[in-house]
């Protein structure tokens, strides 16, 4: 018992340095970096606000969330806790301007967090499309993967196929280098992420894990996470150069051996410095390499073009927690 406790103190006292080692980060360096200041008049219809014709797929920040679909994850009180990462739809999201989704699928096609579930996917698709009926020039990044201890849903990559049809951009290295206009009237990029059935081809309408890499790592000490982050995306060839998207989540796990287990406090602790993360891939030289860059719980809620700089990266913003500065 009591080395149990010792070692909860020293993880209390861990967390807590470096909370303090973010925040002083924080104080020394700011969160100002080149076109931050841009904040799209209508967050509905924000990529047509930004010359489509002009713009190309690697050169936007675009804003996603992470666990897109927990806003109605297990029982309410009992177990959501444990497992919501965003209390909005779909719908909801992408009106406020998420354009990349993050969703979690077991064998009956339902969604997940781990061992809980939530709606059946169609409820997905559905606001997926609806968004997409009601806007003209919005690209929507959808991965779609089975989570970890499932297995994949029977012929899941013909069932995507035969909903979105026509709104898939088909799998081309090319793309990346394409102007958003030159995309449209196709609208989704979909990256399926089965466990154990085979993985989408070239030239397929759907894309395959190889063009959507992280390096995760499982830890709910916030610094620790942040310093990751950004070694392993400094680590990455140039977005000129890139054929894949690089993702980078900003958010820390809770751990079983921690007390505090709710998603909601303990990924908290780095949710606060998501801009942060920007301001130091500029001053650290890597802005250059954080094409499609996952930010969970950006607390500013909107979407970057950094044009001076060409870099292209998905901010995850956590919507649930999610405050306009």
């Amino acid at each position: 018992m009591g080395t149990h406790v010792s070692k909860q103190v020293e993880r209390r006292k861990a967390i807590s340095t470096e909370k303090k080692t973010l925040c002083g980060l924080h104080e020394k360096c700011g969160v100002d970096f080149p076109e931050c200041s841009y904040k799209p008049a209508d967050r509905k219809n924000w990529m047509a606000g930004i010359n489509p014709d002009k713009v190309h797929i690697n050169q936007i920040v675009w804003p996603g969330t992470h666990d897109s679909a927990t806003n109605r994850i297990g029982v309410p009180c009992i177990t959501r806790p444990f497992a919501q990462c965003q209390n909005l739809s779909i719908y909801k999201q992408l009106v406020k301007g998420t354009r990349v989704l993050d969703i979690r699928v077991q064998e009956d096609r339902r969604v997940c967090h781990g061992i809980l579930k939530a709606y059946n996917v169609d409820v997905v698709i559905n606001d997926v499309k609806k968004f997409l009926s009601e806007t003209e020039k919005e690209i929507i990044i959808l991965e779609i993967r089975t989570e970890f201890g499932h297995e994949d849903p029977a012929e899941f990559d013909k069932y995507l196929v035969e909903q979105f049809g026509e709104l898939l951009i088909h799998q081309d290295d090319n793309v990346f280098h394409k102007t958003i206009s030159e995309l449209l009237p196709k609208r989704i990029i979909c990256v399926w992420k089965p466990r154990k059935s085979p993985q989408a081809k070239a030239g397929s309408p759907l894309w395959n894990s190889g063009h959507l890499k992280d390096n995760w790592i499982d830890t709910d000490l916030p610094s620790t996470k942040f310093e990751s982050n950004m070694k392993h995306l400094s680590e990455q060839p140039p977005v000129t150069s890139r054929k894949y998207f690089y993702r980078v989540e900003n958010t820390v796990t809770p751990q079983a051996d921690n007390p505090i287990l709710c998603v909601k406090p303990v990924t908290g602790r780095i949710h606060g410095y998501a801009r942060l993360f920007i301001t130091q891939c500029f001053s650290r030289g890597c802005a250059d390499r954080e094409g499609m860059t996952f930010i969970n719980g950006i607390k500013l809620g909107v979407p970057y073009f950094v044009p001076s700089l060409k870099i292209g990266s998905i901010d995850y913003k956590n919507c649930k927690y999610c405050t306009q500065v």
